[in-house]
């Protein structure tokens, strides 16, 4: 009994490790950089972005890209899976003949995504050529994720058919699944040994990664179409009708929320958490910072059109998109304008950020590379 209570000790040691971890600075894996969705580079932006290259991949899109090795992989509404070298180049595409309608992420050698027609699929980071696929019963609208532990791993996916998923990543076989009350639209976050999500059920939910037993259920009672971020023992989100919120995941409390007003949009971007600000955008046109521990608001910085993707931040800088066509650089503590960029289209991606380097994607379909030089 004593042997197999430090072996679990130190199963969830390697697996507090793996999934707290930061990504490279070269790498930008899954959507958000990492497992916890917090947003956060450690590594500085540009201080004055250049457009080195802008490539039309044949069709509209509301994914987001992801950075690994060096090349760049997205999907669009036609269905296609694009991986792009740093360069500009297409290397190869995958068409799967569903829209995709999210980031794809990286594990191992594969690329893995989700599809309107509630599919997921592996396909080869090298060659793009099918490994396996896994088919929900409804469309899947939000990113996977990934949780290691030891030598164990699984792949956890919502979908419109009120379930969330965890398939074994070598296999594509289902592990386990927890069924909702509606539709789950975002991607699960995943810090501490646990699964976070929530979904159009008003629900969040706490999951084992091991076993798929839902330990915790808070009932917020609005639809979350988005994501919540996790720092600590705190998850930050926003709902349909616009409030902000954190929440104490291990008491289950409310730390603070802030109500939509009558103009507010709803949330459907994820926080970038920082040291002691959360920053994240809304549908009302604004980007917000608010205090993490205490929620007042610090500033906010309006734009010209609704903000759909969600934020990234190093120690000093923001870095976000707008449906105004804007990319914006604005200055963590004081939300004044430091750059700005007309892509000439809507924007509804959330950036992928490596060292030096970072890529927006256009509805238009255009990917379009920033450096320094």
């Amino acid at each position: 009994m004593q042997k197999r209570f430090f072996l679990t000790v130190i199963l969830y040691f390697v697996f507090f490790l793996s999934t707290c971890a930061q990504s490279g600075d070269n790498e930008w894996p899954l959507f958000r950089g990492k497992a916890d969705l917090a947003g956060k580079i450690e590594s500085e932006l540009p201080v004055s972005p250049k457009l080195l290259w802008s490539i039309k991949t044949g069709g509209t899109t509301k994914s987001s890209p992801v950075i690994s090795d060096g090349n760049v992989y997205f999907g669009n509404d036609k269905g296609s899976l694009i991986a792009v070298s740093s360069n500009g180049t297409i290397k190869w595409k995958y068409e799967s003949g569903s829209s995709i309608d999210a980031a794809p992420m990286v594990f191992g050698n594969k690329i893995i995504f989700g599809t309107s027609d509630g599919i997921l699929r592996a396909v080869n980071k090298i060659t793009g050529k099918l490994i396996w696929s896994y088919t929900t019963d409804n469309q899947i609208a939000g990113s996977a994720n990934v949780w290691k532990v030891g030598n164990k791993a699984g792949i956890v996916v919502g979908s419109y058919d009120y379930n969330l998923h965890c398939i074994d990543p070598e296999t594509g076989k289902s592990l386990w699944k927890v069924e909702t009350e509606n539709y789950i639209n975002g991607t699960p976050a995943i810090l501490n040994g646990k699964i976070i999500f929530g979904g159009c059920d008003g629900m969040i939910r706490v999951v084992d990664p091991l076993t798929g037993i839902q330990k915790d259920t808070i009932n917020i009672g609005v639809y979350i179409a988005a994501s919540p971020a996790l720092s600590h023992d705190f998850a930050y989100f926003g709902d349909y009708d616009g409030n902000k919120y954190c929440l104490n995941i291990n008491t289950k409390k409310i730390v603070w929320r802030i109500p939509g007003g009558e103009d507010d949009g709803s949330i459907m971007a994820i926080p970038a958490i920082g040291i002691n600000s959360i920053v994240i955008g809304s549908e009302d046109k604004n980007l917000y910072c608010y205090n993490s521990s205490n929620g007042k608001l610090l500033w906010k910085y309006r734009t010209n059109g609704r903000i759909m993707g969600s934020a990234v931040i190093t120690s000093t800088k923001v870095l976000f998109t707008g449906m105004d066509g804007n990319i914006y650089i604005l200055g963590l503590t004081d939300g004044k304008k430091l750059w700005s960029f007309n892509a000439g289209a809507p924007v509804s991606s959330s950036p992928a950020v490596i060292k030096g380097k970072f890529y927006i994607l256009i509805e238009d379909g255009r990917l379009l590379s920033f450096s320094e030089k």
